[in-house]
């Protein structure tokens, strides 16, 4: 299991993982992150992120039923790890603490 750093894509991934539980597989995640955020994602990027999520140990997967509707292809649905959980939860809460560093006049836009 790798360290527990993840880019901002991951971390988005890791989201729409729980946000679709228990109905997310590659094309869900893809379209759902591309709804939100207004990227452009591809499958493969999506499929490469779950593998580096799955290699640190943060998701797991499990292989859903064979459907006629997909040619009898089945879907591999993603779930977080509690790993996962708690790794999403660290990132959160930096960004909260540092979110509650900025002080207000930093905002403010000076014009003249």
């Amino acid at each position: 299991m790798k360290g527990t750093n993840i880019g901002e894509f991951e971390e988005l991934v890791l989201l729409t993982i729980g946000a679709l539980h228990p109905q997310a597989y590659g094309v869900s995640i893809k379209n759902e992150i591309a709804a939100f955020t207004g990227r452009s994602v591809t499958l493969s990027t999506v499929h490469s992120a779950l593998n580096r999520l799955e290699n640190k140990g943060l998701v797991t997967n499990h292989m859903g039923e064979a459907t006629g509707k997909r040619g009898g292809k089945r879907k591999k649905y993603f779930i977080i790890t509690s790993f996962g959980v708690k790794t999403l939860t660290e990132a959160r809460a930096q960004r909260e603490a540092i979110w509650n560093l900025i002080p207000d006049a930093a905002f403010k836009v000076n014009l003249t």
